[in-house]
């Protein structure tokens, strides 16, 4: 006679709730989740999530046939994913014998079940995350007006958080599960499978129709390297933020070879925010929240540093203008004394200088609190030359004031 539908052998619930206890330990049980108390609603939560964690919460509290029952609406409605597979195929192993693992009944590859195991760990510490509406990335000091939201990234938690532009403290939104590079992050070479860290800008669209299916619903790369990478000597290319195969829902939490890579369904909803060529992405190890007073702080010390250096500028004292750069200035291959001397030399021929700054955005560099990006437009207008472009400088702190390491066009 056949084991009921929904009888299982004595054992597997304690088993089973074992494995739940040491997910994170391990890395390859269910065993963690006797230690979750899921964070209040307060996030948007994609749908399949949420119907995965309630079912690794219902195998927390022996609730086996609930979780059965989520686990099939979940495939019923995304039948590729895998991670929900692995699940389903350990709930109905757990009926005839005891399980001690994730993916006890996968016929996948030791790497393909460990990789799944590590995206449930990550599920679940998503779940935790408590986002208090008071605290923003201290990483976004100031976004101009046109641009409308900011991104940022949280590697340790797999998570992309989006950010709106209220012209004050930057307002929550959303947040979604991503993976990254096999290797982790600080990208530094072409092929080494990381994920850059640093401030960068969506720069471009690549449609569907002309990718692969590789590349799922679409592709948006990012500006790496950017100047600081390159003045560091990192290279490569091709990182984007891109989609899954009709085949996967999502990947685990480090798969990719540098890209960040979102399930189809999240990355179509936050391609309707993007502003191309302007949008920020800025990618951290671990995100650190801070107070608006503090973020203002930051911000009005940067601010005041930018507008003395305009000030200095327009005086035509070239040499209290020099006091705003670097000792390691650079700028389109020339350092500190070789802009100097242009510089001296080009005020010299001038009677007057006018210049203008608008639109500025200034973020700090992640893993970094001793260097920000300020982008900007600038009009400027001289005796005998003017001309606007949008310029970006990188600015470090030395000997305990603001100076700026690059400066060029954006």
């Amino acid at each position: 006679m056949g084991v009921p539908t929904r009888c299982y052998q004595a054992g597997s619930r304690q088993t089973l709730v074992q494995a739940l206890v040491a997910i994170t330990v391990a890395g390859a049980s269910y065993a963690w989740a006797m230690n979750i108390t899921p964070a209040p609603v307060s996030r948007q939560i994609a749908a399949p999530e949420a119907m995965l964690i309630r079912a690794l919460l219902d195998i927390r509290d022996s609730k086996f046939s609930a979780a059965l029952d989520h686990i099939d609406s979940l495939l019923v409605a995304n039948p590729n994913f895998r991670l929900a597979q692995l699940v389903k195929g350990d709930l109905l192993l757990a009926r005839t014998r005891p399980i001690n693992s994730i993916g006890n009944a996968s016929g996948g590859s030791a790497e393909q079940v460990a990789g799944l195991r590590d995206e449930a760990r990550v599920r679940l510490v998503r779940s935790q995350i408590k986002h208090a509406a008071e605290l923003a990335p201290r990483y976004l000091l100031q976004l101009p007006e046109k641009e409308k939201l900011a991104l940022v990234l949280d590697s340790t938690k797999s998570t992309l958080f989006v950010f709106e532009n209220t012209g004050r403290t930057p307002r929550y939104v959303a947040d979604y599960y991503v993976t990254i590079g096999k290797n982790g992050l600080e990208k530094v070479r072409e092929g080494d499978k990381k994920t850059p860290v640093g401030v960068y800008h969506v720069v471009s669209q690549l449609p569907k129709d002309k990718l692969t299916d590789f590349y799922g619903s679409g592709a948006y790369p990012i500006s790496y390297p950017n100047e600081w990478d390159q003045m560091r000597g990192r290279d490569g290319h091709g990182i984007w933020l891109h989609g899954t195969p009709r085949d996967t829902y999502s990947r685990p939490p480090r798969a990719s070879d540098g890209c960040i890579v979102l399930t189809n369904q999240d990355l179509e909803t936050l391609a309707e925010k993007l502003q191309i060529g302007s949008t920020p992405i800025v990618i951290a190890d671990s995100i650190e929240w801070a107070k608006p007073e503090e973020v203002e702080s930051l911000r009005s010390d940067l601010a005041s540093s930018i507008e003395s250096w305009r000030l200095d500028w327009e005086s035509r004292n070239t040499d209290a203008y020099l006091r705003h750069y670097a000792r390691k200035f650079m700028s389109n291959g020339a350092n500190l004394a070789q802009w100097s001397a242009q510089k001296h030399q080009i005020n010299a021929g001038k009677t007057w200088i006018r210049v203008k700054v608008s639109d500025i955005s200034l973020l700090l560099y992640p893993g970094n609190e001793e260097m920000a990006v300020a982008t900007f437009d600038q009009d400027y207008a001289s005796s005998n030359l003017s001309n606007r472009m949008t310029k970006r400088q990188y600015w470090i702190r030395e000997n305990s004031k603001w100076r700026i390491v690059f400066e060029g066009a954006a």
